[in-house]
């Protein structure tokens, strides 16, 4: 791996942590867990309510890149205003924010 490959992952990796942090001081856990497919479901990452817990389940197989995707998604409908987050955090939190707007609006132009 050279250098700048390194420097990269390490990067995603502390970004990854960041979101990890950022959901835990919200309440919401963050489980990494390998999740069974079966024939007939299929399970992916993302957040649910198990009681009066939120949790956000993360694929233990994901990229890293794919994880912090999830977490930017889960983390972009909810407010943000008492938490610190880096400039790179909180501008991915809001791309996501927008995608989802995006899509809620398609939804409805569509009488979804």
């Amino acid at each position: 791996m050279t250098a700048k490959a390194q420097r990269e992952s390490a990067a995603q990796q502390a970004l990854l942590d960041e979101l990890k942090a950022a959901a835990e001081k919200l309440g919401v856990q963050v489980r990494e867990e390998h999740l069974l497919r079966e024939v007939g479901y299929r399970v992916r990452s993302g957040g649910c309510r198990l009681r009066d817990d939120q949790i956000i389940f993360l694929e233990r197989g994901l990229p890293v890149s794919a994880q912090i995707d999830v977490l930017a998604d889960e983390l972009a409908s909810r407010s943000l205003d008492a938490i610190y987050l880096s400039p790179a955090a909180r501008a991915l939190v809001e791309r996501a924010a927008m995608r989802g707007n995006l899509r809620d609006d398609e939804r409805e132009a569509h009488g979804g």
